[in-house]
């Protein structure tokens, strides 16, 4: 298993600190009351570009500037990794290859498209991108940036569990959106090194609960059926041999799924009390509190809301 220890994050905690913000940890008292526990939520949808994301691709890419980094760049995704890699290269002046499947969307390839980056159309699903990108990186000698399945990329993303720790010393529990696994293993990595004791709950869309569904087999597998969900930044398989899910079955204690409704409800929940815009991914972590409140009762909880990138038609469907 590739370890990720805290001081690599601390290290990248120091090389994103251009790029990524240290996002707000605000108390939530109407929802710690009317739920049992101390809830905190940790704001990752005001990065520059929405999403937690930034963390990771950053580190990435600034660790990897005189090894390939110069001759250009490849990753593979539709949306918040995309955003987030498409943000450094241009600030960095690094040209971009963007491998995304042909299914994407009509205005996501256009929004991706007027960003200057070269987009190469995939027929079939982001896995096949994913490997597709990486067999062309390393053709190229350009630097990968996986969505998840990195040391340096779980590196930067664990540098939000350093931020949870200094803003809240105190915290007992952390409660995490899961998809491929990235943040989580970042997060608890870090958690864990540093105050054992603490709890981390990872929580996933019952329509797409790929980890759960692997932790349960005893082995990393794909087989397993789904479904569409509003958590889409969180949808979908992983990479063969994915070192995330190794990190997770090291350091996360939980693991739950939640429904869709479960999903809307708190994504309407956090506008309401909380005033912020949260996508479905970024509502899974309140999602997992109301569908599960005993496991969190009485215990300084902090919620990662780790995106908020929700399509303006959607948003408004929801909240009305």
């Amino acid at each position: 298993m590739k370890n990720i220890e805290a001081r690599s994050i601390e290290e990248a905690r120091v090389r994103i600190r251009a790029y990524a913000s240290h996002t707000e940890l605000t108390f939530a008292p109407a929802i710690s009351a009317n739920y049992g526990a101390e809830v905190y939520f940790k704001w990752e949808n005001h990065q520059p570009t929405g999403s937690f994301k930034i963390r990771g691709a950053t580190n990435k890419i600034l660790s990897n500037l005189s090894e390939g980094g110069k001759r250009g760049v490849v990753a593979a995704s539709t949306g918040n990794h995309g955003a987030a890699t498409a943000f450094v290269c241009q600030r960095e002046r690094l040209n971009l290859t963007l491998y995304v499947p042909s299914s994407i969307a009509g205005n996501k390839r256009q929004k991706l498209e007027k960003s200057g980056l070269q987009l190469v159309l995939v027929d079939g699903p982001c896995e096949l991108a994913e490997a597709l990108a990486r067999k062309e990186a390393r053709r190229s000698g350009q630097v990968f940036v996986s969505p998840y399945n990195d040391p340096e990329v779980i590196s930067g993303q664990g540098t939000c569990g350093l931020e949870i720790l200094e803003d809240l010393p105190e915290v007992e529990e952390v409660v995490v959106p899961v998809g491929g696994g990235g943040l989580i293993a970042g997060v608890a990595a870090y958690l864990k090194e540093k105050k054992p004791g603490l709890k981390i709950t990872g929580v996933e869309p019952e329509n797409s609960a790929f980890i759960q569904s692997s932790l349960r087999l005893g082995y990393l597998s794909n087989d397993f059926p789904e479904k569409p969900t509003i958590a889409d930044a969180v949808a979908g398989g992983l990479e063969e041999g994915a070192i995330t899910f190794d990190l997770i079955r090291e350091y996360v204690d939980d693991m739950v799924t939640v429904t869709e409704e479960a999903i809307i409800r708190a994504m309407k929940l956090i506008f309401k009390y909380q005033q912020e815009k949260v996508e479905g991914a970024g509502a899974l972590s309140l999602a997992g509190l109301i569908s599960f409140p005993a496991n969190f009762a009485g215990k300084k909880t902090v919620l990662i809301a780790s995106g908020g990138n929700i399509d303006r038609e959607l948003w408004e469907k929801i909240i009305t």
